[in-house]
Formats: C-alpha cells, sequence, structure tokens
C-alpha cells in the first residue's frame, strides 16, 4: 500500500495543457442556449500522462483483500474468487438486461431459479428470495413477513419483539420500521440467551424473536431450539439473523433448529464483494408457513419456461427488476463450484482459523467468553492502563493491518471483534498474532507510541465527530 501524501489534481493543474483532442465537428455547429452557458468552468488542466499517474497511485493506496489481511469481525471481509467476476463478466450476463422481458431473459430467470433451490436447501426452507439488495433490508422483509402472517390469522395484537443484547444494531432498528415494540433479552454467563428472561417475556403480546445464530459474540447458541420452541408455544414466530451463516453453512440447517424466516448475506457467506465492492443481496428464506409471503418476484417454473413472479401474499417488492444481478452469477458459481461437500469444508476452516487465532491471543487479550468460538471471537482490548482498544486499532495500522471490528457488540467492554475468514493461511494469523502480542508489550511499555498511532499513514488521526458532523464534500482553493 502506497502511504506517501498525494497531491489533489488541482493542486498539479498547469494552465493550458490538454490530455485529449476532440475530433474535428461532423455535424452543423449551433450555438448552445446562452442561459447554460456558464461564466466559468474551474477544473483542473491535466495533460494524459499524468492523470494515469495520478488515478493509479490514488488506487495504490487502496486497503483491500487482495494485498492485506482484513480481521474485520461481523462484516466478514473474505477473499472472493476470481472465477466469480469472470461468470458474472461473461457477455450474456452482462449485456443482458431486464427491461427485455421473461420471454428473452430464460437464462437469467433459469440462473436465479437455480440459486433460489441451492440457498433453500443449504438452509432447509420452503421458498428464498433474492430481492433484498442487503442484509438489513433482508431483515426488514423478515420482520414485515412475521407481521402480516400475524395479522392474516387474527394475532395482530402482538406488538413486542424480543432480541437479545448481543444482536446486530439493524435489528431493533427493523423492529421500529415496521411498528413493533422492542425487547431486549439479557446475555447468561455463557454468552448466550437467558432463559428465564426468555420465559418472563413470552406472553401474547409477543410476535417473535430475532436472533443471530451464532451469535454476534462468536458463539453457538446451544438453547437454540429450546428458545425457539419457548416462543412458538407463546404463539410468536423465529426469525434468524443469518449473517453468521458461514461458520454453519453444509453443518446445520437453520430450519431444523425452529427457524422460520431467515435472512443471510450473500457476501458472508457465498463470497460475493462487500461494502464499495458491492452491491450487496440479503436473500430472505421462509419455511413453509411463510412461504406466500416472500418479497418477489421470485423465479419459478411456468410450463416449459422460466418467469418471475410474485407469491401469493408477498409483502411486495424490496428492488427493482431481479435484484442485483451480478451478485446473483457471482454466488451461484460459487455455490456450484464448492458443493455441499465445500461449503461445509468452508464453515469448518473459518470455525477452526478462528479457534486457532484466539488461543494464540487469549493470554495476553482477555475474552469475556473463553469457550469454543465459531468464525470470530471477542476479546478485549484493555491490556494496560491508559490504553484503549482505539489506541491498538490505530497502532495495527503501523504494522500494516487493517484493524478487526472494534466496540462491537457493545455487552463487551472495550471490544475487539476479530474474524480471520476460512481462506486464510496459518502463516497470516500466525503474523497478526504477534502483531497483536507486540502491540499488547508496547501499550505497557510506551503507552505514548499507541496514544499518537497511527505514525505511518497520511494523516494521523481524525476528529471523528467533526467529521461526522461538518464534513467538508468538496475541493476548497
Amino acid at each position: 500500500m502506497n502511504l506517501t501524501p498525494e497531491a489533489l489534481a488541482y493542486e498539479i493543474s498547469s494552465p493550458g495543457r490538454v490530455g485529449v483532442a476532440l475530433p474535428l465537428c461532423d455535424v452543423p455547429a449551433a450555438a448552445l442556449p446562452a442561459a447554460m452557458l456558464r461564466a466559468e468552468l474551474d477544473l483542473p488542466e491535466l495533460d494524459e500522462l499524468t492523470v494515469v499517474r495520478h488515478f493509479t497511485r490514488l488506487s495504490q493506496k487502496n486497503f483491500s483483500i487482495d494485498t492485506q489481511y482484513y480481521p474485520l469481525g461481523s462484516c466478514t471481509m473474505k477473499y472472493n474468487p476470481k472465477a466469480n467476476d469472470q461468470a458474472a463478466s461473461q457477455p450474456g450476463w452482462k449485456n443482458s438486461h431486464p427491461l427485455v422481458g421473461d420471454e428473452y431473459s430464460q437464462g437469467s430467470i433459469e440462473l436465479m431459479h437455480r440459486l433460489q433451490e441451492g440457498l433453500s436447501a443449504t438452509g432447509g426452507f420452503a421458498g428464498v428470495s433474492l430481492q433484498p439488495a442487503a442484509g438489513a433490508q433482508g431483515e426488514l422483509a423478515g420482520v414485515l413477513m412475521i407481521r402480516d402472517y400475524l395479522r392474516d390469522i387474527g394475532q395482530g395484537q402482538r406488538k413486542k419483539m424480543l432480541i437479545p443484547d448481543s444482536a446486530h444494531g439493524t435489528n431493533p432498528a427493523t423492529c421500529t420500521m415496521v411498528g413493533f415494540e422492542v425487547l431486549t433479552i439479557p446475555s447468561n454467563a455463557e454468552g448466550g440467551v437467558d432463559l428465564d428472561a426468555l420465559k418472563a417475556a413470552c406472553d401474547d403480546s409477543v410476535a417473535g424473536i430475532m436472533i443471530t445464530n451464532p451469535s454476534t459474540l462468536g458463539l453457538f447458541e446451544r438453547n437454540i431450539e429450546l428458545i425457539a420452541k419457548i416462543v412458538h408455544e407463546a404463539g410468536g414466530l423465529v426469525y434468524g439473523d443469518g449473517a453468521n451463516m458461514n461458520a454453519i453453512a453444509g453443518i446445520v440447517r437453520p430450519v431444523d433448529l425452529g427457524i422460520d424466516v431467515m435472512h443471510y448475506n450473500l457476501h458472508k457467506t457465498f463470497s460475493t464483494p462487500h461494502g464499495g465492492g458491492g452491491p450487496g443481496v440479503g436473500m430472505v428464506g421462509a419455511n413453509a408457513l411463510l412461504l406466500d409471503y416472500l418479497p418477489g418476484p421470485i423465479a419459478v417454473i411456468q410450463g416449459a419456461k422460466y418467469a418471475m413472479a410474485m407469491p401469493k401474499k408477498s409483502i411486495g417488492r424490496l428492488k427493482s427488476f431481479y435484484g442485483n444481478f451480478a451478485v446473483l452469477v457471482r454466488a451461484y458459481t460459487y455455490l456450484r463450484m464448492l458443493g455441499g461437500n465445500g461449503l461445509r469444508r468452508m464453515a469448518e476452516n473459518a470455525v477452526i482459523n478462528a479457534n486457532y487465532l484466539k488461543v494464540l491471543l487469549e493470554k495476553t487479550y482477555k475474552v469475556k467468553y473463553p469457550r469454543r468460538c465459531m468464525h470470530e471471537f471477542v476479546a478485549m482490548g484493555d491490556v494496560a492502563e491508559g490504553v484503549r482498544t482505539l489506541d491498538i486499532a490505530k497502532r495495527l495500522i503501523d504494522y500494516g493491518y487493517h484493524p478487526p471490528t472494534i466496540y462491537f457488540p457493545l455487552i463487551v467492554p472495550e471490544a475487539l471483534m476479530i474474524e480471520p475468514t476460512e481462506t486464510e493461511s496459518k502463516e497470516t494469523l500466525d503474523a497478526f498474532a504477534t502483531a497483536m502480542i507486540a502491540i499488547a508489550e508496547e501499550a505497557k511499555a510506551n503507552p505514548a507510541l499507541l496514544h499518537e498511532a497511527p505514525h505511518h499513514t497520511p494523516v494521523g488521526r481524525l476528529d471523528e465527530v467533526a467529521a461526522a458532523r461538518c464534513p467538508i464534500l468538496c475541493y476548497r482553493g
């Protein structure tokens, strides 16, 4: 990664310098409307070679999974095989357009139907919709489906959704959007759901529970079947936040654990681009009870042809056309390359890597819930007096690593949420652990070194409050 500061295009501009020569106009010239002309156009003036070098240098400053290790817990910044991109770049997919209609989109709809079937089998669901454009939108779909189902069976008075205190922050936000009241269920001493608190909360006002398994603590919920039974017996439904499906894919099916509806992120489990490399897909699967409420349209077979159709009681569209289609091609490619056995190996390797790294670090960084983890674990950064998790994260940048997720989940003080993913080698994990242990020693011997980190970046620590409240979004000469 190139850490040398790069000047702005305006700062390297030279008056009169031109990077392109336009051909002579081959149609009669016409004057532009005077009211639409600018008095001046303040753009940098650069030659082509300067432009190429400028943007190439900027690209070398990117921190990416292709160049460095990305231990970002919960968000799962895993490697995306290049075969996925090659498949999505094939002309037949790349040049397709949804406005041509189902008749001329048979290949695209067939791929979506196959992907739906594969995802349904992985989760044990009766059906899957590929409509949601992100995990949070998949959550919204699932909770809307629960709401509509309860209304249809005359249980519309159920307005309370139970959410464990280790949940993703999007869970309570989703419930609020749908009109549900949120009741937080505390964790027990092992990091699981407190069953006594759950039982006390279950009455005829409960619409259901939103539960992440494995949880954001990186732990498998040992009582998941009992939790589902308690909620079902109270008349509620179980929404599964499948954000961490990458730890159990091919090993256990969520439906078999009592999950009624669940979203799971393509980027986390099926290795598609995340964040700025997206856009994403937060597909949602449902059991037979909620199948007709899935968002649509979904791919179906009608006679001898494929078509897009709305489920009978669908909550409606969440995305235009077929959703983020290029991402669906990537996920289908990954699913076909690995198959069921490959998905299981993927999950097993993710769990092995996380536990290996946890053992390397837990003598230096306290782990609040030290039992065997799944795909990630949450350590604590208070390794020396006056040193915080933020200081450790900033110092890691000097060692060439992207920091892990910090201060989440909220129930772990000074949290360091670390996820190695299944694609990282033992050598990479060893090197990262060595850096983390060295930083802990620095924290005790020279805390100022951490307080002033990072030392080797173009800019140091920013005023994050000012950046959020008063951002400067345009160039000021």
